[in-house]
């Protein structure tokens, strides 16, 4: 069962889309796709890590190199860096880093719509909540 991820190093997440992306990969493929000069033994010690905080899985068959499979999605690390940003910076409260992205970006008609539609279910769900 992997664990929710809480805040994954940058060198963490660059293993971790590399496997999104691709699928499992063996070490030397996770080191020949880092495309910048990363040490083998280092791109080794970040594939453990991972595995050791449940977040992928090292898979042996046979005589083949071993292979590592990311065990959590993508959106599980976008909610975590975005709990961890609202917790440090807004104290726990939404209302200033939604603030801050609507005022400070131009958002596109579909961004406006799909933020209402958000607002709306937000509302169902809390109206819900209150007649249960």
């Amino acid at each position: 069962m992997s664990r929710k991820p809480t805040n994954p190093t940058p060198g963490e997440l660059e293993l971790l889309k590399l496997l999104w992306e691709h699928g499992p990969l063996s070490l030397s493929e996770v080191h020949e796709r880092v495309g910048r000069d990363l040490g083998y033994t280092t791109v080794q010690t970040r594939l453990n890590r991972l595995v050791e905080k449940g977040w992928a899985q090292r898979m042996k068959r046979g005589r083949q190199p071993a292979r590592y499979g990311a065990l959590i999605a993508p959106e599980q690390v976008v909610e975590a860096q975005l709990d961890l940003i609202v917790e440090r910076v807004a104290r726990g409260s939404v209302v200033p880093l939604v603030a801050h992205l609507v005022q400070g970006t131009t958002l596109t008609r579909e961004e406006l719509l799909e933020l209402k539609r958000l607002i709306r279910e937000a509302e169902r769900r809390q109206q819900a909540g209150e007649e249960g």
